[in-house]
């Protein structure tokens, strides 16, 4: 965990598969800012640790093929 802890949820559409999960997890990883991600197929969300500029995760998840909103 990181030394502020911050957590953002995303709401995610588009993913139907383990497949688009990792894709989604790739994606938001290499966001500036992100310690951690995990993704939730079931829940259509991905908790986002650190602190993000949210327009870039969304961004990003957008490149890969999916729908976000924070």
């Amino acid at each position: 965990m990181g030394k502020d802890g911050l957590m953002k949820t995303f709401v995610v559409t588009g993913m139907t598969c383990a497949n688009c999960v990792r894709h989604v997890t790739q994606a938001v990883t290499h966001v500036d800012g992100v310690e951690s991600v995990i993704v939730d197929l079931e829940a259509g969300t991905a908790v986002v640790q650190g602190d993000p500029e949210a327009s870039v995760v969304i961004a990003a998840i957008v490149e890969a093929g999916y729908q976000a909103s924070a």
